[in-house]
């Protein structure tokens, strides 16, 4: 369990050093780019910035939603009201700017990466440490993980918009033009080799759990991987331009044999290792220890015991060894500044709409589940219950699910990233809080799970799938008790889709492989608030798999942008 106390202070901290004005701020007192980064504390609170860039206010501009309702294994949902949802779903644009808090945030993390980045180039810290070895370790650490924030930065611009203007030192023009494809993808292959060779070689299992979500070492290759399959991926199946190897600036390119030996290094090295039960990773299977008498029986009767979210604190018995880079969240409260942007949001838009049930609790019920995923899932993987929630069943604790709140229902429901609630005197509240005692119980504030972005299993699968290997693959499917399968293409499509369903990465995953063009084509039976109705998305093409660069953004340039096509 995540100390509250802690994370409250970082929340904190991220409301203090938010938005544009990070390092200009009165308050400061006369700290500037030039004095501020000169001991250790100084840089903490900046890299706690950089961080902040995750976070936005408009929930389409979060990459894990609106990834999710591209995804032709998720759709709209909501109520009549929620049109953006239904319109990002059937590839339109709700509204000029609907991803242009993605933008700008994402250049937010940049820019501070940027100071950050550029002041260690001359920083002296050994003053602060016992020896210098030890101060050189954290610089080479700070060093490497604002790297690597920059480097995913870029990334989730590029995933979303194609080439986008390299802003890469803190002064820089910021009306430059945008960069190509190759040249985006240069800059974050190039920003990632650097802090795979920057950032200390230590293991998981030694890093302090107060680190636990930073980034290190193992994320930087892990993502190395994650963006060469993207990239070769794309040129090849999107752009039609047969690519094996990811491109650094100034000439060179990392190929798939190099991406393998990090991943074999991530592997080996790096302490992670798959949770021995894959619904452990899931705060549903808290509830089997903390509900009382309304545990789920299936999780009862299979002793489920979730492993946490604090790395390898003691306090869910071995831990949580497989998440390795994840956004933390809290509570929120309607008094902080931006509201409740720092609980998971996920969590609360995928979750049933109207409904207030124990332990799965309410929702605005976006991105309800396709019964095509339901239906082709064998019964006999275990990843089937722990990934989808069913709704009408006793066991499931859904057997009161009040039918017919919202559009597109299917009845089936997230059930990774969904609301966890318990019956507390007799008042339903939101997870965390029942240990916590929050003032506030509105729903809409208590979602506190992290969102993991990079966890283990994603590893082992790329391995298999840049390797052309089984040795991963089948490491993942003896977690769920399946037997070994030869290793072929399809092998690792099924298993990417069963092992990381509603995590964000399918979306990209149907473009990369160019399966896009062809995975819209299902007549889907839903409800419509309570009429029956068939429903079905067409994928257009001409987009290429990229969102509208915001029109903000198109004005304030006037002309030095071309709009994506199709858009």
């Amino acid at each position: 369990m995540k100390n509250i106390k802690f994370i409250i202070a970082i929340s904190a901290i991220f409301i203090a050093i938010s938005c544009d004005d990070f390092l200009d701020q009165d308050n400061l007192k006369e700290k500037s780019v030039d004095t501020f980064y000169k001991t250790p504390t100084d840089i903490d609170e900046a890299m706690a910035g950089v961080y902040n860039a995750l976070y936005t206010v408009n929930i389409h501009s979060e990459e894990q939603m609106a990834a999710n309702l591209m995804d032709n294994m998720m759709l709209g949902g909501g109520g009549p009201d929620d049109k953006s949802a239904k319109w990002v779903d059937n590839f339109e644009d709700p509204a000029e700017d609907t991803y242009h808090d993605m933008w700008k945030q994402s250049y937010n993390g940049i820019s501070r990466s940027n100071a950050i980045i550029e002041s260690l180039q001359t920083a002296d810290f050994s003053k602060y440490f016992s020896t210098v070895a030890e101060a050189d370790s954290f610089k080479k650490q700070a060093l490497g993980e604002a790297l690597f924030m920059r480097a995913f930065f870029y990334f989730r611009l590029a995933k979303f918009f194609g080439g986008v203007p390299l802003i890469m030192t803190y002064d820089a023009d910021r009306y430059a033009a945008r960069s190509t494809y190759s040249e985006t993808f240069a800059v974050i292959a190039s920003d990632l080799k650097a802090a795979i060779e920057t950032m200390p070689a230590t293991p998981f299992t030694s890093i302090p759990t107060a680190r636990y979500g930073h980034a290190n070492k193992w994320v930087a290759e892990a993502y190395m991987a994650r963006v060469f399959l993207f990239y070769t991926g794309y040129m090849s199946n999107i752009e039609k331009q047969a690519t094996t190897d990811l491109p650094l600036v100034g000439g060179g390119t990392i190929t798939g044999t190099q991406v393998a030996a990090y991943l074999d290094d991530c592997i080996n090295n790096s302490g992670h290792k798959l949770t021995p039960d894959f619904r452990n990773l899931w705060p549903y299977s808290y509830v089997n220890k903390n509900a009382g008498n309304n545990v789920l029986p299936w999780a009862a009767t299979e002793n489920l015991s979730w492993v946490g979210q604090d790395g390898i604190s003691p306090t869910f018995g071995t831990g949580n060894y497989e998440s390795m880079f994840v956004q933390r969240f809290s509570f929120g409260d309607w008094g902080w500044t931006n509201g409740n942007i720092y609980t998971n949001r996920l969590a609360l838009f995928s979750s049933m709409r109207g409904n207030s049930l124990v332990p799965f609790g309410e929702g605005w019920g976006w991105c309800t589940i396709n019964p095509k995923l339901y239906s082709g899932w064998s019964d006999l993987d275990p990843r089937k219950r722990g990934s989808i929630l069913e709704v009408g069943r006793a066991d499931q604790g859904t057997a009161t699910y009040a039918k017919d709140k919202g559009d597109h229902e299917t009845g089936y429901f997230n059930k990774k990233y969904c609301s966890i609630q318990h019956d507390r005197n007799g008042s339903n509240v939101g997870m965390f809080v029942q240990m916590y005692a929050w003032g506030n119980t509105d729903m809409q504030l208590m979602h506190a799970q992290d969102f993991i972005y990079m966890r283990f299993a994603d590893v082992l699968l790329m391995h298999s799938e840049i390797t052309k290997t089984a040795d991963g693959m089948n490491a993942v499917r003896a977690r769920a008790k399946l037997g070994p399968v030869a290793y072929s293409m399809e092998a690792i499509k099924d298993e990417r889709l069963h092992e990381l369903a509603f995590e964000g990465l399918h979306w990209f995953d149907l473009v990369r492989w160019g399966d896009v063009d062809s995975a819209f084509n299902d007549v889907i039976q839903v409800r419509n608030s309570g009429v029956d109705a068939n429903y079905s998305v067409k994928y257009r093409p001409e987009t290429k798999g990229l969102v509208p660069i915001p029109e903000t953004e198109m004005r304030v340039l006037n002309g030095v942008y071309t709009q994506n096509p199709g858009w």
